[in-house]
């Protein structure tokens, strides 16, 4: 009876896998499929996405505060330059009061004056006409300066007072007469000038019918 030709190679091969598998299955390392570890592409994309989009949150709010900040700083710098505007203004006019106050005493030394010219030779023309002299250098250093007025001028509702409107042959709104002196504090308006101007014959006609 013939014998059989073992193939040592392929026995020894044999041998080698069986005892592979075994070794495996002690440890509990089987093979796993391959499908059942890999990720799709979506599964990968939305693992990752939490990743990308924490960092914006941060930005986001630095950025909120950043803006807050120079809002908060151009604010307070416009209210500064508006207390330092204020406070320039009040120092320039702290004295109009008193000025509007002082104006009426001057208004009688001045017609006071007129009644001692009368006599310039005398005592009390020349010590009035030394304090005239000394309210007017007091006016010019607090920067109130006399409004430039003459008769034949038109009239100006921003520096005159009409007290009253007689009948002339000039034209309606000339100045006829000077009542009572205005004044300017700086390049404010103190005290208008009081004048008298010349109205239209119409206007005069009517007034004197009623």
């Amino acid at each position: 009876m013939p014998q059989r030709v073992i193939d040592a190679r392929a026995l020894w091969g044999y041998y080698t896998a069986m005892n592979e598998d075994e070794i495996k299955k002690e440890q509990g390392q089987e093979d796993i499929p391959a499908d059942e570890t890999a990720q799709s592409p979506d599964e990968a994309a939305q693992q990752q996405a939490p990743a990308e989009e924490t960092p914006e949150q941060p930005v986001d709010e630095l950025t909120k505060w950043r803006e807050t900040a120079l809002r908060t700083a151009a604010e307070y710098d416009n209210y500064r330059k508006r207390c330092t505007k204020e406070r320039a203004e009040f120092a320039k006019y702290a004295n109009q009061g008193l000025l509007e106050e002082l104006l009426p005493v001057i208004d009688n030394f001045e017609m006071g004056m007129q009644m001692a010219g009368q006599d310039t030779s005398s005592m009390i023309y020349v010590g009035m006409s030394m304090v005239q002299k000394q309210l007017h250098a007091f006016l010019e250093g607090q920067g109130v300066q006399a409004i430039p007025c003459e008769p034949g001028q038109m009239f100006d509702h921003n520096l005159h007072e009409a007290i009253m409107s007689e009948p002339s042959d000039r034209p309606e709104g000339t100045i006829l007469r000077i009542l009572r002196r205005g004044f300017r504090l700086k390049d404010r308006l103190l005290r208008p000038v009081n004048v008298v101007t010349a109205a239209a014959p119409e206007q005069q006609n009517a007034e004197d019918k009623a």
